[in-house]
């Protein structure tokens, strides 16, 4: 058997901001933008630069209940994790960029890691592997 996930879904509350923040603001590849007519909606796909891996699925919160999931999709945990080849790198880009962190770098065992949090306020790590 030989399985995969191939995208995870990203309640937003709209698809053009959503795409804004992903595409000018953490730099990620638009990979797809298809409206779907049969239910007025549009499959809308991003991700990180070089990634051969899992999308985000912008999913525009469709009724009053999905709306109430947007930037607390896990409850206020992270729910995403960035993984980057040069952590410095991307955390002061992202930072002269106006992405919020909301808690500082921190070196642990497996790594460098910060955590941020997107445009509607779901938590993100930033976190690169330890050299070596």
């Amino acid at each position: 058997m030989n399985q995969s996930i191939a995208h995870i879904a990203l309640v937003v509350r709209d698809y053009d901001e959503a795409i804004r923040f992903f595409v000018d603001k953490l730099r990620f590849t638009l990979t797809e933008d298809t409206y779907q007519p049969a239910q007025d909606k549009r499959w809308v796909t991003v991700a990180p630069p070089g990634s051969t891996g899992v999308s985000l699925l912008l999913a525009r919160a469709s009724t009053p209940e999905q709306a109430t999931f947007i930037g607390n999709q896990a409850g206020g945990r992270v729910f995403l994790f960035l993984r980057t080849d040069d952590f410095w790198r991307d955390y002061h880009r992202m930072v002269s960029d106006g992405i919020r962190f909301v808690r500082e770098p921190k070196t642990e065992d497996y790594g460098t890691v910060a955590v941020f949090e997107d445009l509607y306020g779901n938590r993100w790590d930033l976190v690169s592997s330890p050299p070596g």
